[in-house]
């Protein structure tokens, strides 16, 4: 089981800046790929950036620019730098990885509970 946390979120002017984190309860993210996912109000949620295991990262068109993704070197936390916020970023921003249990593939997924990044115009 992996629990993942999140934080960081909070209430920000358009132009400013984030950092949001995704702390895992194990070291993962050395061996597993993840992403950050987010959620507005009366949308459905959408992709904002991946990472793999051995550190690429890919991000939103409409992101790109703007994030940044790194890691710890325990391997047990990402971050997710934001910057330029614009009020269209404003949701609720969830760390998500595949967690693959055996060489035959098998996997589980794992979510956080998200933190919320409202921005203000």
């Amino acid at each position: 089981q992996v629990n993942l946390v999140e934080s960081g979120g909070g209430l920000v002017q358009a132009g400013g800046s984030l950092r949001l984190s995704c702390v895992a309860s194990r070291s993962i993210f050395r061996r597993n790929d993840m992403a950050w996912y987010r959620q507005a109000p009366g949308k459905q949620q959408e992709l904002v950036a991946t990472f793999t295991s051995a550190g690429s990262a890919n991000y939103a068109g409409s992101l790109k620019g703007r994030l940044t993704i790194s890691r710890n070197d325990a391997g047990d936390t990402v971050y997710l730098q934001m910057n330029s916020l614009k009020p269209e970023d404003t949701g609720r921003y969830f760390c998500y990885v595949r967690v693959v249990v055996n060489v035959e593939g098998a996997y589980h997924d794992h979510w956080g509970q998200g933190t919320q990044v409202t921005v203000s115009s």
